[in-house]
């Protein structure tokens, strides 16, 4: 009787520290976990936050039409001083595949819009439009890729009454150019029937 209630004290004993070491590796686990998660959402939010300081400067340059104003060094430390480089590498290295493929495509489309205001495009001119249109889309998509890899829910316009991402329909010259060419194309369609 001795041997069989030493067995089992010692099994009982055995399955203690097993529980208690397996409990603290899942413990750990969710720690890491959770400090994963805080690294990545305050990566996630750096990025926009870069992003949308070197886009206010971007605009503000898009609105100044000094011809004597250097536009392509302008636009240029527009980007470096919002530091989004270096807030780009760190996403890169930390975020998830789907949120660091959407923040590239909006980087890449950041630098479309750096290029064209470089290149003397103006705030009021439809080839501003043809390419912040499009940055404004990648900015929406990038908070989708976030919120979905970070809360597992999805986000789509119609949530804010809108058609589409890229603003165009609340753009007043973009709505007042697509009247402008809708109309052109009825007159044109018109005269040619006649």
């Amino acid at each position: 009787m001795e041997w069989l209630t030493l067995v089992a004290t010692l099994g009982g004993a055995v399955i203690a520290i097993a529980g208690t070491v397996l409990a603290d590796r899942l413990r750990t686990r969710q720690e890491q976990g959770r400090g994963l998660g805080a690294l990545r959402r305050e990566v996630y939010i750096d990025f926009i936050s870069a992003a949308g300081t070197a886009h206010t400067r971007l605009r503000e340059l898009a609105q100044d039409p000094d011809p004597s104003l250097d536009r392509e060094a302008e636009s240029r430390a527009a980007l470096a001083d919002a530091r989004i480089y270096e807030v780009r590498e760190r996403l890169f290295i930390d975020a998830a595949a789907p949120v660091a493929g959407a923040g590239q495509a909006m980087f890449e489309q950041l630098r479309a819009l750096r290029r064209a205001v470089a290149a003397g495009a103006l705030l009021s001119q439809p080839r501003f439009h043809d390419v912040y249109h499009p940055y404004i889309a990648s900015v929406w998509d990038y908070r989708v890729a976030v919120r979905d890899e970070l809360e597992g829910r999805s986000l789509s316009p119609g949530v804010f009454g809108w058609t589409d991402w890229d603003g165009r329909e609340r753009c007043s010259l973009c709505r007042t150019e697509g009247k402008a060419g809708a109309a052109g194309t009825e007159q044109r369609r018109f005269s040619s029937s006649a």
